[in-house]
């Protein structure tokens, strides 16, 4: 087995329990992509098992704690056996669930979704990638599942020096799905949709916007970067009138029609708009239009802290003509799924949109991911999704 010994000093983070260690931590020693090293501190004492990455700057990804555990195909079996019986205790509302949550389940880089009886798997990392056929096999025995797809093409595999991978591993067939959500029908593409198909950690926040929709009574609705339509959806099944939902993607705005369609809403109550947001906000106003609801959730601007400063320029711009377009009495839901701004400056920017735009609010509620993608206590990291509900006052 091959070890790392790391510098002086930058034992802390694995001491508790966090799985990273960086390119700079290390003070020699190196393996294969995805090889199992042991990973010692500068006196030579045993910290943790980990994943080797020799093109990632998280250099070392910790599998284990454990001097004593062996990792092996076992022992991957048993970290999905333990994450899937999470998600049955938590009792979610849908059969479209997040099983695997990468480091928040002890997997670095892995990512598993299941929708109905198709599992769709992210190998984000040079560990998972080493061990992927014994992952895909534990997958297939553990849930019952004949059917799992790959979607091994997101930008942290890149950072691995991976080549993306996308297909069937196991079992085949259509790639166009439906799940169920809060008794709505919702349909996907897990070759082509977002993610793994579909944004799963918004589920509690779509519940909470059909609840405050129907408790304020929002009749009039804007539902910005709308993908395929879950905030349309929850906002029309909370009673809205109409609701206007604009995204760039023509595809995905089909399917959100589409998924308006499945769940017997009428069409009328719907206007969709292939453009761009922000241009679009910018219209709005000088057009004199004004919303009783408004849901802002924007793709990632900031994958890391140092793109923070530069991001929190453009999630103040979007809030800002946001605030604008409320009504008084209205209900802004707004999002940041970027994990290098953390809640306590999304707070800030949100406010400071307001104040820009000569708008007082009352925040209602704060929001985050649903609860099958747990932040952890050795993972803070996991907290990349952030909501605040903020009513403007009447």
């Amino acid at each position: 087995m091959k070890s790392i010994r790391l510098k002086p000093g930058k034992e802390r983070s694995l001491q508790r329990r966090h799985p990273w260690v960086f390119d700079g931590a290390i003070a020699r020693g190196s393996a294969d992509a995805g090889e199992t090293v042991r990973v010692d501190g500068a006196d030579g004492q045993f910290l943790a098992w980990g994943a080797y990455s020799p093109a990632s700057k998280i250099r070392v990804r910790a599998w284990s704690f454990d001097q004593g555990q062996r990792i092996d195909a076992a022992f991957f079996k048993e970290r999905l056996r333990a994450a899937i019986a999470l998600r049955e205790r938590l009792a979610i509302p849908s059969d479209g669930v997040r099983l695997v949550h990468a480091e928040s389940d002890g997997l670095p880089g892995l990512v598993v979704d299941r929708y109905g009886d198709t599992l769709v798997a992210q190998f984000g990392a040079a560990g998972v990638e080493r061990w992927k056929d014994a992952i895909a096999d534990a997958l297939v025995e553990l849930t019952g599942c004949t059917r799992l797809y790959e979607r091994s093409d997101t930008s942290s595999r890149r950072l691995e020096g991976l080549a993306d991978a996308t297909g069937w591993l196991r079992g085949q067939g259509g790639t166009a799905l439906e799940l169920n959500e809060h008794g709505w029908r919702l349909g996907l593409d897990v070759a082509s949709g977002h993610k793994t198909g579909y944004y799963l950690d918004q589920r509690d926040s779509r519940a909470a916007c059909r609840d405050l929709v129907q408790r304020y009574g929002l009749a009039e609705v804007f539902n910005g970067y709308c993908y395929t339509g879950g905030f349309t959806v929850a906002a029309l099944a909370g009673g809205a009138r109409r609701v206007l939902s604009v995204d760039s993607s023509g595809p995905a705005l089909e399917q959100a029609r589409a998924n308006v369609a499945l769940n017997g809403f009428a069409a009328d109550r719907c206007e969709w708009l292939d453009a761009d947001v922000n241009t679009t906000l910018r219209r709005l106003i000088d057009e004199g239009r004004q919303f009783d609801g408004i849901v802002l959730d924007p793709p990632k601007l900031a994958p890391t802290a140092a793109h923070a400063e530069r991001a929190a320029r453009a999630y103040k711009d979007i809030n800002r003509l946001g605030f604008k377009l409320l009504r008084p009495g209205g209900v802004l839901f707004t999002f940041s799924c970027s994990g290098g701004v953390g809640v306590e400056l999304f707070h800030k920017i949100v406010a400071s949109a307001g104040l820009e735009a000569g708008v007082d609010g009352v925040f209602l509620q704060r929001l985050g991911g649903a609860r099958d993608h747990p932040m952890t206590v050795n993972f803070p990291e996991g907290e990349y999704l952030k909501g605040l509900v903020v009513m403007r006052r009447p």
